[in-house]
């Protein structure tokens, strides 16, 4: 039995799908509902790296093709909010943190999932802190609008405290109508059924299309 020349990649299915949808003669084609440009681009976390290559490949093809993309880290901007609580703060909690976790694993996670998920969820977590660098970027850049993509990544970084389709649904109506991709590193299930890391239990709370 002879294996094919060139194994399939889902990575590399889905970034070529999405760049056909991006730069398409009609305008960003990455979603059915009008109004609604989100997608999501799963792909298995262990091709971190290589996902960071096609990054750098559909950014170089996006820009010599007149486009202009905002890339966002969603560990960069927990770190600022971080920092932000002040140095006490974070003392505090890294000392609370190893007493509970001395007592067992979980408390000391538990904990943590306290201090650190209202920094991230809701409207005026990181969706609020997303939704001011794309409006700032549309500001200064107000002709391109109609050729701007905001590519969100590595939200590994927020395991477990992360959950991504609170994430949109917060970002809806606050993204000046830039299209937005959110890079997902996870295992789907179903047609819409994603499962963060692999790790949690499967969320089908999702309403972008899911690539590839």
């Amino acid at each position: 039995m002879t294996l094919p020349l060139f194994m399939p990649s889902p990575l590399k299915d889905g970034f070529s799908a999405l760049r056909c949808d991006l730069i398409h003669e009609d305008g960003p084609r990455i979603s059915t509902m009008r109004n609604y440009r989100f997608a999501i681009l799963q792909y298995d976390p262990a091709e971190e790296f290589k996902l960071r290559a096609e990054v750098q490949r559909l950014s170089a093809d996006l820009i010599a093709s007149g486009w202009m993309v905002l890339s966002i880290s969603l560990q960069r901007l927990l770190l600022e909010r971080i920092r932000r609580q002040g140095p006490e703060w974070v003392d505090r909690v890294i000392q609370m943190e190893r007493q509970m976790a001395h007592i067992a694993p979980e408390r000391g996670l538990n904990y943590l999932k306290s201090k650190l998920t209202p920094l991230i969820e809701g409207p005026d977590g990181l969706a609020a802190d997303c939704s001011r660098l794309i409006s700032a970027h549309a500001d200064q850049h107000p002709e391109t609008l109609d050729q701007t993509l905001a590519l969100i990544g590595r939200a590994g970084a927020l395991y477990p405290f992360f959950r991504s389709s609170a994430l949109l649904r917060h970002l809806d109506g606050r993204t000046r109508g830039v299209p937005v991709v959110l890079l997902y590193p996870g295992k789907k299930q179903g047609s819409k059924g994603l499962s963060f890391m692999g790790m949690l239990n499967p969320d089908s709370d999702y309403r972008p299309r899911i690539y590839p």
